[in-house]
């Protein structure tokens, strides 16, 4: 296996750092407007947080999420972690991958939102339904790149089968694995 040498290594851990953190924290804004949209009394503060969410979700949160995934894969192609050879990585590569594709799902009715509040006032009780599924999801969103946080920073052990059969394959011949 080809690894980065360390100065391109620390520069794509860099940018998977700051993307995945950049990416909680834009989703922790997003959710603060959610709950502004939904208990504002106010139609131009209601007005305002759903058309500021439109565009923290499309320009801020998606790009991200996409910059988190692209440099997490190539931070575990190009260093010993492998991609497939741990359970942590591989369970943030699903997290992260999954949480990417759930965003885009999510999004439709954050622009639909934006779309209404831009034409009309919504009042408290207008769309309440939707408004109160968009504080889950991003509640549930900052829950889930917790995790992936987390996973990040202790690295729990456990070798998938494939990461064993692969440490086996690379280990001279006589030394038995641990």
């Amino acid at each position: 296996m080809k690894l980065m040498p360390p100065g391109l290594r620390k520069l794509a851990l860099t940018i998977h750092v700051v993307s995945s953190v950049g990416w909680l924290g834009a989703v922790v804004s997003f959710l603060v407007l959610a709950i502004a949209g939904l208990t504002s009394t106010e139609p131009v503060m209601v007005r305002g947080a759903y058309m500021a969410m439109d565009l923290i979700g499309w320009s801020l949160i998606f790009p991200l999420s996409l910059a988190s995934l692209i440099s997490g894969i190539v931070q575990a192609l190009g260093t010993v972690w492998g991609l497939f050879r741990h359970y942590w990585v591989l369970i943030k590569l699903i997290i992260t991958a999954l949480a990417t594709a759930l965003l885009l799902l999510h999004l439709q009715p954050v622009s639909h939102m934006a779309g209404i509040a831009s034409t009309s006032d919504l009042s408290p009780t207008n769309m309440t339904g939707m408004r109160t599924q968009l504080i889950a999801d991003a509640g549930a969103a900052v829950l889930v790149l917790a995790v992936a946080a987390v996973l990040s920073v202790y690295k729990p052990r456990g070798i998938t089968k494939y990461g064993r059969t692969r440490t086996e394959r690379q280990q001279p011949a006589g030394r038995a694995m641990r």
